[in-house]
């Protein structure tokens, strides 16, 4: 497991210094100082680069009054920041039922679920709620254990599934297990689908050696619970057509679950609802959140077959806000805006386009060594050299602060993957503006 550089330590370098000198003004650094004073310090979200005043559509504003065109935005916002049908259904809630006890439901928890159901593939069918996506993931493996009556899980390096001690021992990033001690006993890790960085030198040729050697450890254990793994990694990992259906029956032959965490890219971003109707899969169990709330909500929910409801009598997910009302609406009108406004279509559209010119930036500049992507979840691997694909750390952080500086934010992965996701509300002029800040950043830095 490589111990990359995390966006904590993009924040700490001297990089921040010299953005910090060119655009955070004396009230800005007055608060950010309030904010370090008060706060719990942790990577990822520690020390923060600026205060925000405002976000709306696909910008965020700060209190400068700079706008940045956010292809980052923790990936709630595919219906936009500060969409007018989330909140018209948030007030609207809020006068009718604000809050309901765990032992009612209520409409929109009810109506929600109905969706999700209706629009889940295969016999997914059954949906409990969560207040986040990593709590759901936990419900997930609690249920996979029910269902199996095993324990042991497997999953991928580099993977993220949440920042809980269940989630963080399946999950497969340094920054989140480093110095926490003994995690979750039976959390086996494999190799992820990645092309570019091939650990059996499949580059361009890929053989799927990667979903082999998964049913190699489900038989070599011989009694896994379930195979855990994000349908695609947000890097992005982009795995090949034949990847899923290969684990999904190697599931079936073992007898372990298939558990999708699609929390990041559900309801759209790839272009599709789901993202693993992409690979014409089912899985066992699919984990949805970040965007079902709106951009505004914090809501998760697991979807699950038929077959799988056996809990009657445990509490797998025994959570204060389980059903809320107001972000259950909150999650119908996110639903309803995306069918209503095509947005499936805009992403798949614009994000082909958009994947068409960072292959045109890549013939262009030499830095970027790999460009992939799915709908609107695309990354450009930026590399010192080409032939031995050395991680340009230091150069893809002079980009990202560059980019912010001339109106553009967007996610630093494993420190050298530019990682690129804006609404799925983003105009055709918005798009080129964004990819042209970050063709000059790049041109810049390779002078």
């Amino acid at each position: 497991m490589a111990d990359l550089r995390s966006e904590g330590d993009l924040n700490r370098s001297p990089r921040r210094a010299d953005y910090d000198a060119a655009n955070i003004d004396t009230e800005t650094r007055r608060l950010l100082d309030e904010d370090a004073a008060v706060f719990l310090h942790q990577s990822l979200s520690t020390p923060c680069l600026n205060v925000l005043e405002s976000c709306n559509g696909a910008t965020i504003t700060d209190l400068q009054g700079r706008q940045m065109l956010d292809f980052h935005g923790n990936n709630v916002h595919q219906v936009g920041f500060a969409n007018p049908s989330v909140i018209a259904a948030i007030k609207a809630q809020l006068d009718q039922l604000s809050f309901c006890p765990r032992r009612y439901t209520n409409v929109p928890a009810i109506r929600l679920a109905q969706k999700l159901a209706s629009l889940a593939p295969g016999d997914l069918d059954k949906v409990l709620f969560a207040p986040g996506g990593t709590v759901a993931m936990g419900i997930a493996l609690k249920l996979a254990r029910m269902a199996t009556g095993r324990f042991k899980t497997i999953s991928m390096w580099d993977s993220f599934h949440g920042a809980s001690l269940d989630a963080i021992s399946v999950g497969g990033e340094a920054v989140f297990r480093k110095g926490i001690g003994p995690l979750l006993p039976g959390a086996e890790h494999v190799p992820p689908p990645d092309d570019y960085r091939c650990l059996w030198g499949c580059q361009g040729q890929c053989n799927l050696k990667c979903a082999d050697y998964v049913e190699y450890v489900l038989e070599k254990e011989g009694d896994v619970a379930a195979v855990v793994a994000e349908t695609v990694r947000s890097t992005p990992y982009i795995p090949k057509p034949d990847y899923w259906r290969k684990i999904r029956d190697a599931c079936d032959r073992h007898g372990a679950l298939l558990i999708l965490d699609e929390i990041p890219h559900c309801l759209g971003r790839t272009g599709r609802m789901f993202t693993c109707e992409h690979y014409d899969v089912v899985p066992d169990i699919l984990v949805i959140g970040k965007g079902l709330g709106g951009g505004i909500f914090p809501l998760a929910a697991i979807i699950a077959r038929q077959d799988l409801d056996i809990a009657g009598d445990v509490a797998i997910g025994h959570y204060t806000h389980e059903k809320n009302p107001v972000a259950c609406a909150a999650g119908l009108a996110t639903i309803d805006y995306i069918e209503q406004n095509a947005l499936l279509e805009n992403a798949a559209r614009l994000g082909a386009k958009a994947l068409d010119r960072l292959r045109t930036m890549m013939d262009r500049h030499p830095l970027i060594g790999d460009v992939r992507g799915l709908g609107l979840l695309l990354g450009a691997e930026l590399v010192k050299d080409r032939a031995t694909k050395e991680r340009a750390f230091d150069e893809a952080e002079r980009v990202m602060y560059r980019a912010m500086t001339k109106g553009l934010s967007f996610k630093l992965t494993m420190g050298n993957v530019i990682t690129l996701t804006p609404a799925l509300t983003i105009t055709d002029q918005e798009m080129d503006r964004a990819l042209d800040v970050l063709d000059e950043c790049l041109a810049e830095v390779e002078e």
